[in-house]
């Protein structure tokens, strides 16, 4: 998470945290969610998300990605689980890429759902 803030923030972007506890610092980080819902967390923050980017990670961030693709949620993945309905990505700057596309397609559905 520290290396993908760094750099968004890099770029002027705004990062927001959702932690799992109530200590642990990020520099990188615009805004932090103190969430102390332990893996819980996971929940909270994918349903947070238009579309979720994992890079690397362990269980939990497999947790994550079968959260997201559970809820419909697109999931593009550099260098992380090879599991159906990931889009695999060769570069992060593609999975960024295809994230934000899913996105802004998620956002549109969203928007033509609600009367």
């Amino acid at each position: 998470m520290e290396a993908a803030c760094r750099g968004a923030r890099e770029e002027s972007g705004t990062t927001i945290g959702i932690i799992p506890g109530i200590a642990g610092e990020n520099p990188y980080l615009s805004f932090i969610i103190r969430s102390g819902l332990g893996h819980a967390r996971n929940i909270v923050l994918i349903q947070s998300s238009d579309a979720v980017v994992a890079i690397g990670g362990r269980y939990g961030t497999l947790s994550e990605i079968a959260t997201a693709l559970k809820m419909g949620i697109t999931v593009a993945g550099y260098y992380t689980w090879e599991i159906p309905g990931v889009i695999s990505c060769n570069t992060p700057e593609e999975a960024v890429r295809e994230a934000c596309y899913a996105a802004a397609l998620y956002r549109m559905n969203r928007t033509l759902q609600d009367p």
